[in-house]
């Protein structure tokens, strides 16, 4: 077997036990938050009876162990049960706000890779210098507050006093939306050749996803630069710099890609982390995604959808560790080798 499908297999394995595990812990958590689900559901004028019933359909009453059971059981059959909160299967309501969740933090993740690592390349070339302390203290900012906070304050800056961009919403009210193909905004608008709505969308995810960037942007900053004067030290930068080659080729060539693996473990785990860390955003801009639902059904108590999304956020976290481990062994393939010869 090829040594990139036995690491493949071997993270596949971790993230399914990893996953077994979130759902227990999840399960049991969401059962001891304060609150009738059966209650809450069906309001203060349901009668005892209704209420009763509720409970029995969702065995509440049962052990939470039993219940468990129930979940995993329909959970095999492809079915996380009906939302309290809109009365829909909760793999339906998934597919549909997943995909505004995703479009942002794609959209974040270009923004915190193609701004943090040049800012990280400048710095360290120019470490010492004026560059360099600027950037530092830029990135100290962007690492400094949360990204709710610079969503709150790019929203006043850039769509109250420059009236720039626009405040909330996926697109313009104006603009018809194209016809659901793949759930994404601006992939559905190229589909259907609808210029308008592509550039409307582009518009507005803008904002809340340079918002949702700004700490990324500033660790990638940060470690890059960090990273890439470490590597500077090495003989070989000081060989390469004997045999006269531009501080340029330098820093992208010989100096960049060895100080690449601990920088993308890092981005890796932060761009994951903007799945959970998007419903504050998503709340701010009132964006159409997972996140802010999953806040909502975290309100109303809704057990099934509070484990639904809490699973997928997690699984998107572990594939996204999953790419970035394969990416790490392409680049050095010591690690691939490493870890094949302990396995």
């Amino acid at each position: 077997m090829p040594p990139v499908i036995r690491l493949l297999a071997k993270r596949l394995s971790i993230s399914v036990i990893v996953l077994i595990g979130v759902s227990m812990l999840i399960f049991a958590i969401a059962r001891v938050i304060p609150g009738d689900p059966a209650r809450i559901a069906l309001g203060p004028n349901a009668t005892s009876e209704q209420v009763e019933q509720l409970r029995q359909q969702l065995h509440l009453d049962d052990p939470i162990y039993i219940q468990y059971g129930y979940f995993i059981r329909d959970f095999a059959h492809g079915n996380l049960g009906i939302s309290l909160y809109t009365n829909r299967p909760v793999l339906t309501d998934i597919a549909q706000f997943l995909p505004a969740t995703l479009e942002l933090v794609i959209a974040a993740g270009i923004f915190m890779i193609g701004i943090g690592l040049p800012l990280g390349i400048l710095s360290a070339r120019h470490r010492g210098r004026m560059p360099d302390n600027l950037i530092r203290v830029v990135s100290l900012l962007g690492v400094s507050a949360p990204s709710f906070v610079w969503a709150v304050i790019l929203m006043l800056f850039f769509a109250f006093f420059l009236p720039l961009f626009p405040i909330a919403g996926q697109i313009s009210d104006t603009i018809e939306q194209p016809a659901r193909v793949t759930g994404f905004l601006l992939v559905d608008s190229l589909i259907a050749g609808n210029l308008t709505a592509f550039f409307s969308a582009l518009h507005h995810v803008m904002l809340p996803a340079f918002a949702l960037a700004l700490s990324g942007i500033g660790q990638a900053a940060r470690l890059t630069r960090a990273n890439m004067v470490e590597t500077y030290d090495k003989p070989y930068i000081e060989m390469a710099e004997s045999y006269g080659f531009s501080a340029r080729r330098i820093a992208n060539k010989f100096a960049f890609r060895p100080s690449m693996i601990p920088s993308l473990t890092i981005i890796g785990l932060d761009f994951a982390a903007m799945l959970g860390n998007a419903f504050l955003v998503e709340a701010v801009f009132a964006w159409p995604g997972l996140s802010r639902y999953g806040v909502q059904v975290i309100l109303r108590k809704d057990l099934n959808a509070i484990v639904g999304t809490v699973l997928v956020i997690s699984a998107m976290f572990l594939v996204v560790n999953i790419i970035v481990d394969l990416l790490i062994a392409y680049i050095n393939p010591r690690i691939r080798l490493a870890g094949e010869s302990r396995a």
